[in-house]
């Protein structure tokens, strides 16, 4: 069977670029802005040509330069744009011009002509209205399309994370969407649930001494106080009235309920955010330790690799952690696009 070549626009730490490799994909190029995120890519993906700039002073001729490919060669083109402005979470004012970059990929679907367009975000991406001026220049350009709604957890990523999945398949690619996504995935290919538990059994039996990322958050001593009063399974309404928070009290109840909780070991683990293992910002807390989780476990959620290298200061790596494609989710779409593509690669 044929190996598969894959560019990685917006590639952020490089989980998509694993997951895409997992599924036999040959990654030949990426774009990432944020540099400390791209010396991460760097460090995992050495052999990929990586543009560490904006993608919008990238010429996407001369990213096609750097592989030995030509206009319509390329099999796909993954482009997962900054989702915040999307977010439930976003708050404030929203960055335009940063929403903007949704459309921006279409500047590399042109110059590139993939056979498929894959296009990762949050769900509030499907509700704001570049996604309409998105679909119809792909149509424009002879692309079919079908879009979903899909949870990690389906992929196996012991995670709860639904994200907007969209697939946009060249015209001249003998292929019809005629069935959910899932379907196209290989029976190898295991979708069973799983736990939060499983993962942590999982890094447990497979950690490495002296991991840098085996770190936690350091907390007040008020904090770890609170820490340490909120139950197995637990959250923050668990708390006895010394150790509640006067902004909780003033809100209605059960808003921000996942703050200050436990993940739960026989329950996939709530979304790694971008605050993943700060434990005031959700359901953030170790099951059974008083502590919030580590770096690697949070990573282990987002199906990284244990012996995965991540490069800057705690609060980026957190970042990068949260913001990242689940490598086991990307390794899934990936296995979708072979089908399309006629069968998995090699």
């Amino acid at each position: 069977m044929p190996t598969y070549s894959a560019v990685d626009l917006f590639a952020g730490a490089g989980g998509a670029t694993r997951g895409l490799r997992d599924a036999g994909f040959a990654m030949l190029a990426a774009v990432e802005n944020d540099l400390e995120a791209a010396e991460t890519y760097r460090r995992n993906h050495p052999k990929v040509a990586l543009f560490a700039e904006d993608i919008r002073t990238v010429e996407p001729q001369a990213l096609l330069a750097g592989t030995p490919l030509s206009q319509g060669d390329l099999d796909l083109l993954k482009a997962c744009p900054p989702c915040q402005g999307f977010s439930t979470l976003a708050k404030g004012s929203v960055d335009e011009r940063r929403n903007d970059l949704v459309l921006d990929t279409f500047r590399f679907v042109e110059a590139l002509r993939p056979r498929i367009v894959l296009l990762e975000n949050v769900p509030g991406l499907a509700r704001d209205r570049r996604l309409p001026e998105l679909q119809r220049m792909l149509v424009g350009a002879g692309y079919q399309m079908q879009t979903s709604t899909m949870d990690a957890a389906v992929f196996g990523v012991p995670q709860r994370r639904k994200r907007f999945i969209c697939f946009a398949v060249r015209e001249d690619v003998p292929f019809a969407f005629d069935e959910s996504l899932t379907d196209l995935l290989p029976e190898r290919f295991q979708t069973a649930s799983r736990t939060a538990g499983q993962a942590l059994a999982h890094l447990a039996r497979h950690a490495r001494p002296g991991d840098p990322l085996n770190v936690h958050r350091k907390s007040s001593d008020a904090v770890e106080a609170r820490i340490a009063a909120i139950p197995v399974g637990g959250n923050r309404f668990d708390l006895p009235e010394e150790h509640q928070l006067a902004c909780h009290k003033r809100l209605a109840s059960r808003n921000a309920s996942s703050s200050y909780g436990r993940v739960k070991l026989d329950q996939p683990a709530p979304t790694m955010t971008t605050r993943c293992t700060t434990p005031a910002c959700g359901t953030f807390i170790h099951p059974t330790e008083n502590r919030g989780l580590t770096l690697r476990e949070a990573a282990t959620f987002q199906t990284f690799p244990v012996s995965y290298k991540f490069y800057g200061h705690y609060g980026s790596i957190e970042r990068q952690i949260g913001n990242a494609v689940p490598v086991r989710m990307a390794k899934g779409l990936g296995l979708i696009a072979a089908s399309i593509l006629g069968g998995a690669p090699a």
